[in-house]
């Protein structure tokens, strides 16, 4: 009898084997639309963020939105103090150099620059008076506009950007767009959500869709959503004021997961963006922590060490920030 419940035994364990086996194969078929990339490999443990460009981009004064032209040789930003301006610098053996006002910017205020994948169109933000007066009327709100790139450095005249959603009744705010056209953006207090949220657009029979609302991180609030070229990711600012991550899972997005304590170290975070070649995230901050600080040891500061603090890049002021990641094209 012993050996019949030893091979009866055998025969149990060997078909629960089997069982199991399947049910793991079939599980992982379900899951196989998940990212492959999981959020605490997009920034590697060891990565610190550092200073983009000190001295020449990032300066005493505020500088946000970075975006690079597809080569990475050219970087159009914002930074202003009353009023804000769309700049760029382009890197020429291998430096920065000092910047210029982009031509179609520095008469109004305009923000949150972002080139399209290819590099042929550029949407920004701006208080403007609109081209058409026929369609807004001039007001205190925020809208989208582009310009389009004729060659070198030189641009078309700025337009509106012509979509349903480019009204007066709410401001728009980061946009991004991926290669197939589709935009994101941030509004607070649109189509009944009483909140900052984010939304998306899609570009399809020549006009844009009606946005729709992203639920990126549960019932909490977001903001600047940054869409991959390929739209596999959208990293975005979201509770208190640090960037998550959420991946495309099939026509959803996955819950946001905050990216590592690298980024997120308590400082306000705004305006995240990722190079061309998907290996360096850019993001605005304040963040001194890390980079300066007073020598307890030292003596007080008399009025010149107090002015130097004041002119340095580390003086509360937002300056771009970029940090190694691991996120495809």
């Amino acid at each position: 009898m012993t050996n019949i419940h030893f091979i009866y035994w055998l025969l149990r364990e060997a078909i629960l084997g089997v069982f199991i086996t399947w049910c793991t194969i079939f599980s992982s078929f379900g899951q196989s639309t998940q990212p492959s990339v999981v959020p605490q490999n997009v920034i590697d443990t060891g990565a610190r963020p550092l200073v983009f460009a000190p001295g020449v981009v990032s300066t005493p004064f505020e500088e946000a939105a970075a975006t690079f032209s597809p080569d990475g040789d050219t970087v159009y930003f914002c930074q202003g103090t009353i009023y804000n301006s769309v700049c760029y610098s382009k890197k020429i053996d291998g430096k920065w150099t000092r910047p210029e006002v982009a031509p179609f910017s520095g008469q109004y205020s305009d923000w949150d620059p972002v080139l399209s994948p290819d590099g042929k169109r550029l949407i920004f933000v701006s208080s403007r008076p609109p081209d058409d007066k026929s369609l807004i009327k001039p007001k205190k709100r925020t809208h989208l506009w582009y310009a389009d790139h004729l060659r070198g450095d030189t641009w078309s005249a700025p337009h509106l950007l012509d979509a349903s959603f480019n009204t007066d009744s709410v401001n728009n705010f980061a946009p991004s767009i991926s290669r197939s056209g589709t935009i994101c953006f941030c509004s607070r207090g649109r189509d009944g959500h009483s909140g900052m949220g984010s939304y998306c657009a899609k570009w399809l029979r020549g006009h844009y869709e009606t946005p729709k609302l992203m639920a990126l991180n549960g019932d909490e609030e977001t903001q600047d959503p940054f869409i991959a070229p390929d739209e596999s990711y959208i990293i975005f600012v979201s509770g208190n004021n640090e960037l998550y991550i959420s991946f495309r899972n099939g026509d959803r997005w996955t819950a946001g997961q905050k990216l590592g304590p690298q980024v997120n170290n308590g400082d306000g975070i705004w305006d995240p963006t990722v190079s061309p070649d998907g290996k360096m995230l850019y993001y605005t901050s304040a963040r001194v922590k890390g980079f300066y600080m007073r020598d307890p040891k030292g003596p007080p500061l008399n009025y010149n060490g107090l002015e130097k603090e004041m002119q340095s890049i580390f003086n509360g002021r937002g300056n771009i920030l970029m940090i190694p990641v691991n996120l495809k094209k």
